[in-house]
């Protein structure tokens, strides 16, 4: 058999089931869908009061992977990626079953972390929904976890992985049928608890909720029986809460056997859907969610895309794009709506205060792109809100696309921009722990800078035409250039000096030095640390 475009294929290994597609690749990077299997083998039965993966769904597991790899094979793909979640990451013998998988079909499974997972949801919904204008949870729920993305504008705000999956839940708290009150509390407690505990306040109301998985799934198809009265194409399928609550309400009323016979609902599907539909009014009440719409692809269909994107990446390099990382640092900062004329003028700023001081404290060449990146994109929490947007920037830029920077650069980009005002980095902060203490060294030192850099643009005018740094005996002076007084400026650079005094261990002295200055200009400005009022 031969195909002038690639086959691809991807297995999604789940707590709950086992999914395969089967695609074709176009030039342009979109496919076209041969075949689909999906096997709900239940691999995580009892795994959450044993801690390990039981024989028969094991074995009924292997049986199913065994098949849908022939069905790859059948098609001549070039590629075949199987990935597994939740109950083969907490499984003690978990890799026992990988080991046994490749025993038996030499097929490689790969177990993703719930990041991952969210990543590969978001994928997902970035291709098929637009996301411009609007803020949104991006839900995926297995058996196991449920994958929560916290979205504004198209970008990634925030990252959670619960262990709230809809096996899991049920496993513990089904004890009844149809549930009983004192049960059905019991399960919307831990789930609220779970939620407030991962979550917390969320950082915006997301206006709707994009899911994928099973649950998501039946409940659009009870949807479109109950306005309908048959079965119909979901990835788009919209749903108010009033009506996912209703839904809910019916399941939770339901005995199992009659819930099968519920037009819409996957009979194999009955005892764990109350479960997960819970989770999803649950997390809608917690995030002011009041619309719901269905993506029928999930986690493979972002398995799928990735693949596409590893394979198509020369093509798709030979498209217009930005020509260096900095550009795609400034192209990020403008998809984030940011201020680009004061974070470029800071960027500046920061970069003359950097090569003044590099060769007196030693600082490493590397560090100038991280600051001026950071400087660019220090700005970019207000798309979520302004008043923690300090702590947004990092998210959005741990969470963002910065091709061209290392993992590490983008990590040491995303505190310097969480740390350019507030709190000043402490070892307490889970985000600057991680770092080794070299890297903390540098973070303090480039935060401090681009804190005194955007006080120096306090008014937002762009006042200085330039600066030049002095650096003698322990002491900092800037020597800043302007046609008017930046005195506004000045103090405010001052004021937010601390951190940076503190990381070069010496004062910091700013004199402002005039320019083609009107007649009626005032006379010079020269401040110290001590000198200048707060702004």
């Amino acid at each position: 058999m031969t195909t002038p475009n690639p086959r691809l294929a991807a297995i999604d290994v789940g707590t709950n089931s086992f999914r395969l597609v089967v695609a074709e690749v176009e030039p342009d990077g979109t496919y076209r869908v041969l075949d689909e299997e999906q096997e709900m083998t239940r691999l995580g039965r009892g795994l959450f009061k044993t801690g390990r993966l039981a024989h028969v769904p094991m074995e009924r597991s292997i049986e199913a992977l065994g098949k849908m790899k022939a069905i790859a094979d059948g098609f001549e793909v070039a590629e075949l990626r199987a990935v597994a979640t939740s109950a083969v990451r907490e499984a003690s013998n978990g890799r026992t079953f990988l080991r046994e998988v490749w025993k038996r079909h030499r097929l490689k499974v790969e177990v993703i972390s719930g990041d991952e997972e969210a990543q590969l949801a978001f994928q997902s919904v970035n291709r098929h929904f637009n996301l411009e204008g609007r803020s949104a949870a991006i839900v995926d729920i297995g058996g196991g976890s449920v994958e929560v993305i916290l979205v504004a504008d198209g970008v990634i705000d925030q990252v959670h992985s619960l262990p709230l999956g809809a096996v899991r839940l049920t496993e513990k708290y089904a004890k009844s049928d149809p549930l009983k009150r004192k049960h059905w509390k019991a399960l919307r407690r831990h789930i609220d608890s779970a939620i407030d505990r991962v979550i917390g306040e969320p950082p915006f109301t997301a206006e709707v909720m994009i899911g994928s998985g099973g649950t998501f799934s039946n409940l659009g198809q009870m949807m479109r029986y109950a306005r309908e009265g048959q079965a119909g194409p979901l990835t788009g399928y919209a749903l108010t809460r009033a009506e996912v609550i209703r839904l809910r309400d019916r399941l939770r009323e339901t005995p199992l056997g009659a819930r099968r016979q519920i037009p819409g609902v996957n009979p194999k599907r009955a005892d764990i859907l109350l479960a997960g539909v819970a989770v999803v009014t649950r997390l809608c009440r917690h995030l002011g969610t009041q619309r719901v719409e269905v993506n029928d692809r999930g986690i493979r269909d972002g398995v799928l895309l990735v693949m596409i994107a590893d394979r198509l990446g020369p093509a798709a390099a030979a498209k217009p794009e930005p020509l260096d990382r900095m550009e795609r640092v400034r192209a990020f900062a403008e998809k984030c709506r940011s201020n680009e004329r004061h974070c470029g003028h800071i960027a500046r700023l920061a970069g003359d205060i950097f090569d003044g001081l590099k060769g007196a404290y030693e600082l490493p060449e590397q560090g100038r792109d991280i600051l001026t990146a950071g400087a660019l994109l220090h700005d970019i929490g207000y798309l979520i809100n302004h008043a923690k947007h300090h702590k947004h920037a990092y998210h959005l830029i741990m969470h963002g696309d910065l091709p061209g920077f290392s993992a590490r650069e983008v990590e040491l980009i995303a505190n310097v921009a969480r740390y350019h005002r507030r709190a000043a980095p402490r070892k307490s902060h889970e985000n600057f722990a991680r770092l080794d203490p070299g890297d903390r060294r540098l973070v303090r030192q480039l935060a401090g800078i681009l804190r005194v850099a955007d006080g120096l643009d306090r008014t937002h005018t762009q006042t200085l035409s330039g600066l030049r740094v002095v650096v003698e005996d322990g002491k900092v002076e800037l020597r800043v250039r302007s046609a008017r007084s930046p005195r506004v400026d000045v103090d405010d650079a001052l004021r937010k000096s601390k951190l940076f005094r503190k990381a070069f261990d010496g004062k910091l002295r700013i004199e402002w030095v005039k320019e083609r200055a009107p007649a009626a200009s005032p006379g010079p400005v020269a401040a110290t640390e001590s000198g200048g009022g707060a702004r």
